[in-house]
C-alpha cells in the first residue's frame, strides 16, 4: 500500500486518538489500551514499509504519548485475572484454532503410528515403554490388577508429581517452538508414540476396556491439553517463520506472548489432570457410569472451553463491531 493511501485510510482514527490523548477525554482504560494497539499495530506497519518517514515518525510519538497516559493512569482491575479467562484469552485463542488442529492431527497421526508398530514389532512397546514398565505391567496383569501402577504412591505425592511433570512437557512443547517448530512436532511424536504403543498393548492383552475407563479418567485432560502445549509452540513459530506485516523481530514478540498465554492456560487443567490421576484413577473398582461420566464431562470442558467458547466469543464480538 502506498504511502499517502495508509495515511489517508488511517488518519481518522489517528486524529480521534490524538484527541482522546490531548485533551483526556473520559475514556475507559481498556478502551484506551485497545487504541493503543491498533496504533502500535500501525506504527510496525509503517516501520517496515515507510522506514524514518514522517507518518513513522509521528505515529511513534502518538504510541509514546499512549504509553506514558496508559501506564501512568490505567490500574489493573481487581477482575483481571477473570477478564483474562472469560474474554481475553478465547479471544485470541480463537485466531489460533489452525495450530490447534495441526497439533491435533500430528499427535492423532502418530498415535495411529505408535499403535501400528507395537502390532507389528513385537519390541516396539519396551523401546518406547521401557522395559521395566513393560515387566511391571505383566505382573500386574498376572496378579489380576492391570492398573495396579496408579495405587503404587501416595495420592498427594503422586498428583503433586505427576502435575509438575505435566506442566514441563508442555513447556518443552512450547519452548522447542523456537526450532522453527520441529522442536515442537518431535514433543507431539515423542507423546503420540507413546500412547498408541501404550494403549496398543492393553488391548493385544485383552484389556482394553478396562485400561480405557481407567487411563483416560485423567488422560482425556492430560493428553487434550499437551496437544494445546503443542499449539502452543506452533503459535511461536509461525511468529519466527512468518512476520506477515511486522518486523521479524515484533512478530516473534507476538509469538512468544500469545504462546505463553496459551500455556498459561493449560496449567490449571494439568493440576485438575494430576488431582483425578493421583486421587481418582487408583478407584478401579468405580462402576463404568462413573469413570465414563468423568472421562465425557472432561472432554466437554475441554472442547467447550477451547474451541466452542472461542468461537462463541468472536460471533459476539463481530456482532458488537
Amino acid at each position: 500500500m502506498r504511502e499517502a493511501a495508509f495515511v489517508k485510510q488511517n488518519k481518522d482514527k489517528w486524529t480521534t486518538f490524538e484527541s482522546v490523548l490531548a485533551y483526556n477525554t473520559d475514556i475507559k482504560p481498556d478502551e484506551l489500551s485497545d487504541l493503543y494497539i491498533e496504533i502500535t499495530d500501525h506504527l510496525s506497519y509503517a516501520k517496515t514499509f515507510y522506514p524514518n518517514s514522517n507518518t513513522q515518525l509521528f505515529l511513534n510519538e502518538l504510541a509514546s504519548q499512549a504509553h506514558r497516559q496508559i501506564y501512568k493512569t490505567k490500574r489493573e482491575s481487581k477482575n483481571r485475572i477473570v477478564r483474562f479467562w472469560k474474554t481475553e484469552f478465547p479471544t485470541m485463542f480463537y485466531k489460533h484454532h489452525r495450530e490447534l488442529f495441526i497439533a491435533f492431527l500430528v499427535f492423532g497421526f502418530f498415535c495411529a503410528v505408535g499403535a501400528f508398530s507395537a502390532a507389528n514389532e513385537g519390541d516396539f512397546v519396551r523401546s518406547i515403554l521401557g522395559d521395566n514398565y513393560v515387566n511391571m505391567t505383566l505382573d500386574n496383569i498376572e496378579n489380576n490388577d492391570p492398573m495396579a501402577v496408579y495405587k503404587e504412591q501416595g495420592e498427594f505425592n503422586m498428583f503433586l508429581g505427576i502435575t509438575i511433570n505435566n506442566v514441563k512437557v508442555a513447556l518443552m512443547a512450547f519452548i522447542y517452538g523456537l526450532l522453527l517448530g520441529v522442536g515442537t512436532l518431535y514433543i507431539l511424536l515423542q507423546n503420540g508414540l507413546m500412547l498408541g504403543s501404550f494403549q496398543y498393548f492393553f488391548f493385544e492383552k485383552g484389556l482394553g476396556w478396562e485400561s480405557v475407563r481407567t487411563i483416560w479418567i485423567h488422560g482425556t485432560i492430560e493428553i487434550s491439553v499437551i496437544i494445546i502445549a503443542g499449539c502452543a509452540g506452533l503459535v511461536l513459530a509461525n511468529g519466527l517463520l512468518f512476520p506477515g506485516t511486522y518486523t521479524r523481530l515484533e512478530s516473534f514478540k507476538r509469538g512468544v506472548i500469545r504462546g505463553l498465554k496459551i500455556v498459561v492456560s493449560t496449567i490449571p487443567f494439568f493440576v485438575m489432570a494430576g488431582f483425578l490421576e493421583g486421587f481418582v484413577t487408583r478407584h478401579t473398582e468405580m462402576p463404568d457410569w462413573l469413570a465414563i461420566l468423568i472421562i465425557t464431562g472432561s472432554l466437554a470442558l475441554i472442547l467447550f472451553y477451547y474451541v466452542i467458547y472461542p468461537i462463541q466469543i468472536h460471533k459476539k464480538n463481530l456482532k458488537n463491531t
